[in-house]
């Protein structure tokens, strides 16, 4: 296929007029309504930057808590030192994009492929606002989509990715959870282990304090914008709860009486999700062309969803990971996909066009949270359902003889794995 055949040109156009606009708001000649997410970069990215250059991490700052490939993230903006710390790495983010955007593009131009993919993360990028390049959570989502691309028919390349992915910022430990069961998962999830080690001792050797997040990561307590937080939030507006919002830990989180427990009922549900992974994963009978990322997507989807901080830019995790699903023409997971760019769109309003309103827990603050975190309940529901039925339910079917009732698409899919 020659680059100006298909829907290419018109991909590579709107592209580029989003990502325009996207820079605009971040180097701040447009200015969004509410909090400046860009001062994350220019102030405590900056503030890191300048530690980690020192050899040591940020021993002392509770808001490090991340996993010590994060490092390299933040050290990135020093390849470019002709600019301001700030605009290199939002120069470096709209190339990370650049590269995810590509790598979907050209995986859908493909034999059986479809550009869907492209199509969500050209729209929900945008749809989160300058959020998208405020937050190294970019860096890392093209890391994932990388690996999930090659996991096909590199298992060992999607193991290597994958390792180093969830040394930069543990979820992309969750892309193996669809890897197919015997040699390629012996194969994907020992270069994982292998490449995590091999990062993870050099950070250990290079500078002190390289594991200090996990203390700092285990104290935070119940975010604002997430679903435990919705407890709190309606008995705020009905003015039964006494508790206080206050920036902890590096976000805004609720803290009075009853957090510890929701934050507690949160891990509880993050355990089922775990626990409901392993058992779709003991009795998944076939795993076709999309299980790989189908199931990254729901297990992503799912720790999302119960996690007691749901940070606006990690719908761009979600962006991405639906963005590989749709890759396949069969995918089920376009419903899903749907709620997520659209509960990204909403992302956008509750922070930080509205941010105010979730803070003080009014009607319009209750409104925009209950419809994104609606939209993420309803999706997870959405795409675990679906994998269980192509992965579990359908296959059973299939084998219990003719009679048996199975779309056409898993027919063509289960002669596909047999040949």
């Amino acid at each position: 296929m020659k680059l100006t055949s298909g829907p290419r040109p018109t991909l590579a156009a709107l592209w580029l007029l989003t990502r325009a606009v996207l820079l605009l708001y971040t180097f701040r000649v447009v200015f969004v309504p509410g909090p400046d997410v860009t001062t994350d970069v220019s102030v405590i990215y900056h503030g890191w930057y300048e530690v980690l250059r020192g050899g040591t991490y940020p021993l002392d700052d509770v808001t490090w808590q991340y996993p010590p490939a994060a490092a390299f993230a933040i050290l990135s903006p020093g390849l470019l030192p002709f600019l301001q710390y700030a605009h290199a790495f939002f120069l470096l983010a709209l190339v990370c994009d650049a590269v995810v955007f590509g790598l979907l593009v050209y995986a859908g131009g493909r034999p059986g492929k479809s550009h869907a993919g492209a199509w969500v993360w050209l729209a929900g990028v945008p749809l989160l606002g300058p959020t998208a390049y405020a937050r190294y959570d970019i860096m890392v989502t093209a890391v994932a989509v990388a690996a999930l691309l090659a996991g096909a028919r590199h298992p060992r390349t999607m193991g290597v990715l994958t390792g180093v992915g969830a040394l930069l910022k543990v979820w992309p430990a969750l892309l193996l959870a669809g890897t197919a069961k015997g040699r390629v998962t012996r194969r994907a999830w020992a270069a994982a282990a292998a490449a995590g080690a091999a990062v993870l001792a050099a950070c250990v050797w290079a500078a002190p304090g390289a594991l200090a997040f996990l203390t700092f990561q285990r104290d935070r307590g119940t975010e604002v914008e997430s679903l435990g937080a919705m407890v709190f939030h309606v008995a705020r507006f009905l003015g039964a709860w006494e508790g206080e919002v206050r920036l902890n830990y590096g976000s805004v989180e609720f803290l009075g009486p009853y957090v510890p427990l929701v934050s507690k009922a949160a891990m509880a549900l993050s355990a089922l999700a775990l626990g409901w992974l392993a058992l779709w994963r003991l009795r998944a009978r076939v795993f076709g062309p999309t299980a790989l990322a189908d199931a990254a997507f729901v297990a992503v989807l799912l720790f999302t969803t119960t996690s007691r901080v749901i940070s606006p830019q990690y719908m761009l995790w979600l962006v991405g990971l639906a963005a590989v699903c749709l890759v396949w023409r069969g995918s089920r997971m376009r419903r899903a996909a749907v709620m997520v760019v659209v509960a990204t769109g909403v992302t956008l309003l509750e922070f930080p066009l509205w941010f105010s309103h979730v803070v003080a827990s009014d009607g319009l603050g209750l409104a925009l949270l209950f419809v994104r975190n609606g939209l993420l309940v309803a999706a997870s529901l959405e795409a675990a359902r679906q994998l269980w039925r192509r992965t579990v339910t359908e296959p059973r079917l299939r084998a219990g003889g003719p009679g048996a009732r199975v779309p056409a698409q898993d027919q063509r899919d289960g002669a596909l794995l047999s040949s």
